[in-house]
């Protein structure tokens, strides 16, 4: 067969327009499957990093809306295995200008004490950590959000909010390393109870907490058990990793494997189309080249092989440029203004696993496509390939 690999690579481009639009429409294709394709292996295949596999968040069971009351924290800390408990009160609220994109990034209430144990991958200067913990209206940011809004450690930072009827005026004391460049702000969870007065129903009630285990073993357990305390309580529980509460949010489209998988499937059909097509009128184009490379003694498997080959040539460089298409795509995802909102989407790309998927889907599609032809084109006798005249 590779003593034909000449013969294939010329043959391949021998109708360069249409060699070029089918490799330019299975590049297409392949990219927004290779686009797909990594999307889910990063929400759903992802491992977490030793500090995710290590936390749990736990809110009310009926919807992330919903609050539960503070005092559970304590019952919570008791539980065997749990090493820190964090209140995580996403606040929302509007910074600016909303309709600015950069103005868009993740605000949370939290405990300046508890914060960086519950957080450990989280670096600061210990003099920058301690005037969290003292300064009551301080707050601190990610470096990727101080490079974003180019703040500094002084600056003021005002938040209107919405969820909260409340006005925040917040100064940078801390900007921390955050090792998945995600853009995040916290302040201390006591000026906002203060703000919103002791008339508030909202005073005592947080959004969730967030769990540090002592070990990855323990964290199903844990999960279990502080649901179980909570189960016939007014605020039932529903305790889960850190990676299953992040892709929760992912469930409010739906179930998005299914929703992934359908649209893999279309396009993958209609990669098949094309390119069965394609090679569908190169073969009929050439039945009287066949009956002559027989008379010049190819044997069938060997004219099987040649068809198989072009089609199978066409359809990689294909996949390869859609591949290309797609690590850029990736890129642009990663880095866009919706990716503060999911961690997984911050590393997104098109992994070694992903990119041979991709080509084993765009070799497996030109062999797949061109078998048919190929074979006919292979079982066509001598005497009716010299008298075709389509």
């Amino acid at each position: 067969m590779f003593r034909y690999l000449p013969f294939i690579l010329k043959n391949s481009l021998r109708n360069r327009r249409r060699s070029v639009l089918t490799i330019g429409s299975i590049a297409v294709s392949l990219c927004i499957l290779g686009v797909l394709m990594a999307i889910y292996h990063a929400l759903f295949m992802g491992e977490a990093t030793p500090a995710q596999a290590l936390r749990l968040v736990c809110h009310h069971r009926v919807s992330m809306t919903q609050p539960i009351p503070i005092y559970y924290r304590d019952k919570i800390q008791r539980v065997p295995g749990v090493r820190q408990v964090m209140v995580w009160q996403w606040f929302g609220g509007v910074y600016k200008d909303a309709r600015d994109t950069r103005n868009m990034f993740p605000r949370f209430a939290a405990e300046p004490d508890r914060l960086f144990d519950v957080r450990a991958e989280y670096r600061i200067p210990d003099d920058q950590k301690l005037a969290f913990q003292r300064e009551r209206t301080g707050c601190v940011i990610s470096n990727a959000l101080a490079d974003s809004l180019n703040f500094k450690l002084g600056d003021k930072i005002t938040l209107v909010g919405d969820i909260f009827p409340v006005t925040l005026e917040l100064k940078v004391v801390g900007i921390f390393e955050e090792p998945q460049s995600m853009a995040v702000l916290y302040f201390n969870r006591e000026y906002l109870r203060e703000a919103l007065g002791a008339g508030s129903s909202q005073q005592d009630m947080i959004g969730a907490f967030q769990i540090q285990a002592q070990s990855a073993d323990d964290v199903p357990r844990i999960a279990q058990a502080i649901d179980h305390e909570f189960e016939s309580s007014p605020f039932p529980t529903r305790t889960e990793s850190e990676q299953a509460f992040a892709l929760s949010f992912a469930s409010f489209l739906g179930n998005l494997k299914l929703f992934i998988m359908a649209i893999c499937a279309a396009v993958t059909f209609t990669i098949l189309l094309v390119s069965g097509n394609t090679i569908s009128m190169a073969v009929r184009e050439r039945v009287r080249e066949v009956g002559i490379l027989k008379t010049l003694g190819f044997t069938p498997g060997a004219i099987l092989g040649i068809v198989l080959g072009e089609s199978a040539m066409i359809s990689l460089i294909g996949g390869a440029l859609g591949c290309l298409l797609a690590a850029g795509m990736c890129s642009a995802v990663a880095h866009s203004p919706g990716s503060v909102f999911m961690a997984a989407l911050k590393t997104l790309s098109i992994t070694p696993i992903v990119g041979l998927a991709c080509l084993a889907v765009a070799l497996l599609i030109g062999v797949a496509s061109a078998f048919v032809p190929a074979w006919g084109a292979s079982r066509t006798t001598i005497l009716d390939s010299l008298r075709y005249n389509g």
